[in-house]
């Protein structure tokens, strides 16, 4: 079974609090994604491996860590995980960046698949999933359906806040994906949208209704 992360930093928490805010604004709100999505890459980054090397300082030769193993990738769950990853590439600017769009069946409620695209090498390096809400769980199933049948062996899910209806669903389906979050909320509503939440993370990101 994956395990589940919630990040209690503080300054993550602080955030956090403004990005519910339903008086901060798309320019702000997209500012703390932003920020809150940075933070939480320094600390899902934690466990990465390191190798020492020698290089010369303006003083002598020293030995010193860089990042060892597999590569990054960050795939972002369209259109609302846009807003989470120039966070993350401030911190990893050399990371790949993937995409999978997602669109919920008018008929079925269920989501269908209408785009994906994804670097080459996608088998041989560790991808992040991103996207600021864990609801029910269905988006970030698929997506990642998504990536393990085009090769992806290595996959982290990356939420600022989620249901627990949502984490238990991919848990089932994907026992293998740790999930990251700063927050788990009380509970779905009868809408499928979170409680307490922050509403419409696409509409609040890009000033949509």
């Amino acid at each position: 079974m994956g395990k589940v992360y919630v990040f209690d930093h503080p300054l993550i928490q602080h955030k956090l609090t403004y990005i519910r805010d339903v008086s901060t604004g798309t320019k702000e709100f997209r500012e703390l994604t932003d920020e809150v999505a940075t933070l939480m890459a320094f600390e899902i980054t934690r466990d990465l491996q390191l190798e020492e090397v020698t290089i010369n300082t303006p003083v002598g030769p020293a030995q010193s860590s860089v990042i060892a193993g597999k590569k990054l990738g960050i795939v972002p769950i369209l259109r609302a995980g846009l807003g989470m990853v120039e966070g993350i590439l401030d911190l990893i600017p050399t990371a790949k960046v993937g995409h999978v769009g997602l669109y919920r069946d008018p008929e079925t409620f269920q989501p269908v698949e209408y785009y994906v695209k994804l670097p080459k090498d996608i088998e041989e390096r560790d991808l992040i999933v991103v996207d600021p809400m864990l609801a029910t769980g269905g988006s970030a199933v698929e997506a990642i359906n998504s990536l393990k049948t085009r090769g992806a062996r290595n996959i982290k899910l990356m939420c600022l806040i989620a249901a627990p209806e949502g984490v238990a669903q991919v848990q089932q389906d994907h026992p293998d994906v740790d999930i990251y979050l700063a927050a788990l909320d009380e509970k779905l509503n009868e809408k499928g949208y979170i409680v307490p939440g922050l509403g419409d993370a696409g509409d609040r990101l890009f000033g949509t209704k």
